[in-house]
């Protein structure tokens, strides 16, 4: 790997998001993770929800020993948790999990029980944001698994852009992939995928707030189902 430059302003980064964006549109998925292990080194992470290993393993390709961040929300699947145990014990990763300031029971005496079901702006912000904001503080870009033909909210998602929430290189390399090429990828090298995903479910979350898909539905239906919400506040 060549060296890797590990101070750069907020400018610069945007920049080099901005060029990458362009630059790397039609690029592989292998060779837009390859790009960001040379450009970032250790200050580069992948983040997974544990629904299916495609981007970790992707990047444990290009960047073997990469950091893999994962949300323990306390309220996940076991299937979930599963999964996450299984990544770390195959693959050539660093699994580093995240929990919030709050255990469950801890949020429950403060804002009341199942505020997901009251509020989920705030159990998501309390869960996820906050927690994911705090723990990507060591890195200057991060990887995500988003697809555009996920929902109308993904629509747009560059292979590289820049995250002005959080003021980092945020990459999505399987963005212009399809679901056919999620399963064949997976099928290709034997990729873990959660349980569940064979169980009805198209997106796995926090188990109060996701239930299997229709059929016809799209892939994010059965999050936050009967509700606007359409994402948990980590994208946008």
């Amino acid at each position: 790997m060549t060296a890797v430059r590990t101070e750069r302003t907020k400018d610069e980064l945007k920049s080099l998001a901005e060029q990458a964006g362009r630059d790397l549109e039609e690029a592989s998925a292998l060779d837009i993770l390859r790009w960001a292990a040379e450009t970032f080194g250790p200050r580069f992470c992948v983040t997974s929800s544990m629904e299916d290993a495609v981007v970790a393993h992707l990047a444990s390709r290009a960047f073997p020993g990469v950091d893999v961040v994962f949300l323990d929300t306390g309220y996940h699947f076991p299937e979930t948790i599963g999964t996450r145990d299984a990544v770390e014990a195959v693959m050539d990763v660093n699994v580093i999990t995240l929990t919030p300031r709050r255990t469950v029971e801890e949020q429950d005496a403060e804002y009341g029980p199942a505020l997901h079901d009251r509020d989920p702006d705030l159990c998501c912000a309390l869960r996820k944001v906050k927690p994911l904001e705090e723990g990507l503080t060591a890195y200057d870009a991060w990887a995500t698994g988003l697809r555009r033909d996920e929902s109308p909210t993904r629509a747009n998602t560059p292979v590289v852009g820049w995250d002005e929430k959080r003021q980092k290189v945020k990459i999505s390399p399987i963005a212009r992939w399809t679901q056919d090429d999620v399963d064949a990828y997976v099928a290709e090298h034997g990729v873990l995928t959660n349980p569940l995903l064979m169980d009805g479910y198209a997106s796995v979350g926090c188990a109060p707030c996701t239930r299997r898909v229709l059929e016809g539905e799209d892939a994010r239906a059965g999050r936050w189902a009967g509700r606007t919400k359409t994402e948990c506040g980590l994208h946008g």
